[in-house]
């Protein structure tokens, strides 16, 4: 059964952060052409050439955006009349910054989630924090993700995504306001599985960039890939997600996507402390957020408090914060006891 085509609507949408996958993301609804798109971004130099020269010259210079895309460094002027709020800040940073966004976000806008991350100390998936900040319904609150390398979709090459949310129709009228010639979202109902597919995933892209780093082959990051893709699932099962989502695009194709391309910030940063730099070399040389480094500690955290066994996710937590070698992970990895392929789901 297909969506049924939804009622025309023109809608202002607010895109709260003008990194990479910000900007991309609301040059793809400019491309659609079925809403106004405005960008929010902090800094004025980069919202003055957004909006002046469509580049977004920090991120993607060279690669010309949509001139119908506004930009401004106003919170308040970006979010009013929003009926999407899509925010695109980094995960540690959303609490904070929704609280001050909170007085000028419309009661009735969709807020949409970008974001690939588990806050720490409360474990809490994005979309359980809007619904705390906001005191919003779950049913009000979307996430976009899957395959989606901000670079390539800010170039126009064809890119695929899931767009999930409890509300089926509401999934629906997200999905219309960012389909476009190159970008082809599907929607979904399974709001946790499609977040833990985009957290998890990034954990996993540090191990294979260590891999890579130690200058391991295709064997390694396979098994890399595919054992990371079982923990994902053990995880996102418990916590009552559907496992056939982790098999598709906020799952598998997330995940073959940010450990197979240079383009990811988190498979990067691990390929650099894999090559024998320090943690604080890596750190000093990363000008974008790898999420998975901070994440790492709360996707563990959250699998403790579950009982869920995840040998990799422990690996890079060990690497990212208690100085272990990448060569005392690998021998803690493979030294674990012999197990079934399938257990503990």
């Amino acid at each position: 059964m297909t969506n049924a085509p939804p009622a025309p609507e023109r809608r202002r949408v607010a895109v709260m952060g003008s990194g990479s996958w910000g900007t991309a993301f609301a040059n793809v609804v400019a491309d659609a052409g079925t809403a106004d798109v405005v960008l929010w971004g902090r800094r004025s130099e980069v919202v003055d050439a957004v909006a002046q020269r469509h580049e977004n010259p920090d991120y993607f210079p060279g690669i010309p955006l949509n001139p119908a895309l506004g930009a401004t460094a106003d919170p308040a002027e970006a979010l009013a009349g929003a009926g999407f709020v899509v925010l695109a800040v980094p995960a540690q940073s959303l609490r904070a910054n929704l609280a001050a966004w909170r007085p000028h976000i419309p009661a009735d806008a969709v807020i949409v989630s970008l974001m690939k991350g588990i806050e720490l100390r409360t474990c809490l998936r994005m979309s359980e924090v809007v619904t705390e900040v906001l005191e919003v319904p779950a049913e009000q609150v979307a996430v976009v993700s899957g395959p989606n390398l901000a670079r390539e979709i800010a170039e126009r090459q064809p890119a695929t995504a899931v767009v999930a949310c409890p509300h089926e129709a509401t999934a629906v009228r997200l999905q219309y306001i960012c389909k476009s010639a190159y970008f082809r979202p599907y929607t979904a109902t399974d709001l946790v599985g499609a977040e833990l597919g985009g957290a998890v995933k990034n954990v996993i892209a540090l191990a294979v960039g260590v891999a890579v780093g130690m200058g391991f082959g295709d064997n390694a990051k396979a098994s890399l890939i595919t054992r990371g893709l079982a923990e994902t699932v053990r995880l996102a099962v418990t916590l009552g997600a559907d496992e056939h989502t982790l098999a598709g695009l906020a799952g598998m194709g997330d995940l073959v996507a940010t450990c197979s391309s240079p383009l990811s910030r988190n498979r990067t940063f691990g390929e650099r402390l894999g090559s024998g730099m320090t943690l604080d070399q890596v750190i000093a040389e990363t000008r974008q957020t790898a999420e998975g480094v901070k994440s790492s500690e709360s996707v563990l955290a959250l699998a403790r408090a579950n009982g869920v066994d995840m040998p990799i996710t422990e690996a890079v937590v060990a690497m990212m914060h208690h100085d272990l070698s990448p060569a005392e992970a690998l021998h803690a990895f493979m030294s674990r006891t012999a197990k079934p392929e399938r257990y503990g789901v």
